[in-house]
């Protein structure tokens, strides 16, 4: 369950910094373009630097069972199917 929240953390921390980066290149401010320009590759190197930390995450929590994947239609065992 750990693993689950820190996923949805991350989550949440990437578009938060994605959407940050996002008014750093819309706001008109006193700041010259140079500024602008550094803060918002600050946030995107924030953004890309989490969403690496959850690949990472999630390849480990993968790789020691911890998260299961699944499809929308369960494969079915060859052996559990019964003739009709």
């Amino acid at each position: 369950m750990f693993a689950k929240i820190l996923i949805i953390i991350l989550f949440i921390a990437i578009f938060v910094s994605l959407f940050s980066a996002l008014l750093f290149f819309l706001k008109g401010t006193d700041h010259s373009d140079k500024e602008k320009n550094k803060r918002m590759a600050q946030a995107l190197t924030v953004r890309i630097s989490l969403s690496i930390g959850l690949l990472v995450i999630l390849l480990i929590a993968y790789a020691t069972g911890v998260i299961k994947p699944h499809g929308i239609r369960p494969v079915v065992d060859s052996t559990q199917v019964t003739p009709k």
